[in-house]
């Protein structure tokens, strides 16, 4: 049985754990609004430059001419996972739940025989799958000295992979990241990027006909290369809102589970404490009686 000093020790301890959980996740608080604001104003944009592309690749359709990106290379063999994650712990099942998507896909598209290829964004992605998809690594990004993700992060990213397609590396390249919903709730998501693949127009835009100058294999030449930094950018931003809300999330139980702890150890403390003056009391009453 601990003794009165190591209860009070380890209460101390806990306490201080709580001061600390308290604080990262009013810090988190804070920033979530930023970064949850900053991926909600940048959803609008990309859904209507899919909106664009989508009309632009219907147009084309399976035309010689369609840019590589849009049509991709005619095989499926290789494939490149980027694996987008935080580069801190400390919030919850984000990271891993990201890292899992990637290596379930990692492993079904091994089982069909196709070659696999990760770049991992982040160093909780980096040392989750190192165990298991080490041997097919083949890059990483540091974000850990970036304060505040930019496009020009994005941009850096897309440059690494449109040039690694751009030299036959791999056939068809997926990104991995957890879509923001909520405080409590963030959906990992697997989107495919190259070759370009978008949703079907619907709406307004559906059956309008355009006029487009110049051609649209032009203009889908210059802005898939601009669509890929788009969707990079917007999954680094959905990651952002989703690795502050999971963190708030997490270091809000870690602090409800600390005070319980702590009320428990009290309890014990003072129990043992009263054990200890009961002992006394009946060996002063023993003496006494003695006497």
């Amino acid at each position: 049985m601990p003794s009165l000093k190591d209860l009070k020790n380890r209460i101390e301890s806990v306490k201080s754990t709580r001061k600390i959980t308290k604080a990262m996740q009013m810090v988190a608080a804070a920033k979530l609004r930023r970064a949850q604001e900053a991926a909600e104003s940048s959803r609008p944009y990309a859904e209507r430059f899919n909106t664009v592309m989508a009309g632009l690749a219907a147009s084309v359709g399976g035309s010689d001419n369609a840019p590589m990106l849009l049509r991709g290379t005619g095989k499926d063999d290789v494939h490149l996972l980027v694996v987008m994650t935080a580069e801190r712990g400390l919030c919850g099942g984000f990271n891993s739940s990201i890292a899992k998507l990637a290596r379930v896909k990692a492993e079904e598209l091994r089982g069909k025989g196709k070659t696999v290829k990760v770049l991992t964004v982040g160093k909780k992605g980096r040392d989750a799958l190192k165990r298991d998809l080490g041997e097919f690594f083949v890059g990483h990004v540091d974000l850990s000295e970036v304060k505040r993700l930019g496009y020009n992060n994005a941009q850096d990213i897309a440059r690494d992979v449109l040039g690694r397609f751009d030299a036959g590396e791999f056939d068809v390249a997926t990104i991995f990241f957890a879509k923001f919903q909520n405080v409590v709730t963030q959906i990992p998501t697997a989107q495919q990027i190259i070759p370009a693949a978008f949703d079907e127009v619907e709406g307004d835009d559906a059956g309008t006909l355009y006029d487009y100058e110049p051609s649209e294999e032009a203009i889908l030449a210059d802005l898939l290369p601009k669509g890929v930094a788009t969707a990079i950018f917007s999954a680094l931003l959905e990651n952002g809102a989703s690795e502050q809300g999971a963190r708030m999330s997490a270091m809000d139980n870690a602090t409800r589970n600390a005070g319980e702890m702590i009320d428990k150890l009290t309890i014990q403390f003072n129990r043992s404490r009263q054990a200890v003056i009961t002992n006394e009391l009946i060996e002063i009453i023993s003496g006494a009686e003695a006497l």
